[in-house]
């Protein structure tokens, strides 16, 4: 296997930690992560002062010499597919990709191809700098296989490290589009009543809870309060659906990202999401409010009604703040419009 060497100098007043100070002093152009960083330490690639040094909390000294030998990224296992892909922005270092409903973002047990990997990887092709020693695209959130919507992938490891970090610190924007079942609305006492609920001005949900794998269900997610991740969702009113209403086009916000949050959130509400068959079930919607072929329309509606719709990060390299939308798909606006919506 061939290997590049990067060699610098460790500045004046490094931390006090070895994988610390590298990651402060490391070239960008090394394209090296910490985490990249703290693996290479521990396989004996990082020499300072010609002697190789696996402990990351050894204290390196100002003027120290470092050495550190990089394998190139291998090849990826994963194989390229040529599938289309609706590309949002793409530069040396992220791609924006708008995903649809139906692809799976990566090959599992069950699904191992044709998911969002296999499409990057024949896209990207040799413009994938390696993450993690591999040339993989680097994914750093996903959203369900039948949500639509936008993700930011890294095609580099400084990338993957930037925006695993805006994830992390929940820093990242997002914003859905979605079709539920009823009218979340600050006038109905019965979501005053449910725990984890409330309401902030304009009429803006807020649901929080902590969220982990059910208890019988592995596939599943379940709101609890005593133990799992800490989760907070919000949620607006866009259009009521239907006289009287008996759905609503809405509008969610994550304040945390965690495994089916929105659908979880909603459903706990009593407001699940038209065409959840997990968590919503199969409502019938009475043709009175809605019509018959409004009715049809919910009820073979075939997957959640959900669209990841905005997404705002920092560029992890450049620092440029970005903003990027996606238009409702057709086949949610084919829903709102079954419905009596204008939208």
């Amino acid at each position: 296997m061939s290997a590049s060497l990067v060699t610098f100098a460790i500045a004046e007043n490094p931390p006090p930690r070895l994988d610390k100070a590298l990651a402060r002093d490391v070239p960008e152009g090394a394209d090296l992560s910490r985490s990249r960083l703290a693996k290479l330490i521990a396989d004996g690639a990082v020499e300072i002062d010609g002697v190789a040094v696996t402990d990351p909390r050894f204290k390196v000294g100002a003027g120290a010499t470092v050495a550190i030998t990089v394998a190139v990224a291998e090849e990826s296992h994963i194989t390229g597919q040529k599938i289309t892909l609706d590309v949002i922005f793409e530069d040396e270092d992220i791609i924006v990709v708008n995903k649809p409903a139906g692809m799976v973002v990566h090959p599992a047990p069950g699904t191992p191809d044709g998911t969002l990997v296999n499409a990057l990887i024949h896209h990207c092709g040799e413009s994938l700098s390696g993450v993690g020693g591999q040339k993989r695209p680097g994914i750093v959130h996903r959203i369900d296989k039948d949500t639509s919507g936008l993700l930011v992938v890294a095609k580099s490891d400084r990338a993957h490290h930037g925006l695993a970090d805006q994830f992390a610190a929940h820093t990242v924007h997002r914003r859905y589009l979605a079709v539920c079942y009823g009218e979340p609305s600050s006038n109905d006492p019965r979501l005053r009543g449910i725990k984890g609920t409330s309401f902030e001005t304009s009429n803006v949900l807020r649901v929080q809870t902590f969220l982990g794998r059910h208890k019988t269900d592995r596939q599943k997610q379940a709101v609890s309060f005593t133990q799992g991740r800490h989760a907070v969702t919000r949620a607006r009113i866009l259009e009521p659906l239907g006289e009287p209403a008996v759905a609503a086009l809405i509008e969610c916000w994550l304040e945390t990202g965690r495994t089916h949050q929105i659908r979880v959130h909603l459903a706990h509400c009593g407001h699940a999401l038209i065409g959840d068959a997990v968590y919503g079930g199969r409502r019938k919607i009475s043709p009175k409010a809605v019509g018959e072929a409004g009715a049809a329309s919910v009820a073979s509606f075939p997957r959640q009604a959900l669209h990841a719709a905005e997404l705002g990060f920092v560029h992890p390299v450049t620092d440029e703040n970005l903003t990027f939308a996606a238009e409702m798909p057709r086949d949610m606006s084919d829903l709102v419009r079954a419905l009596g919506g204008k939208s």
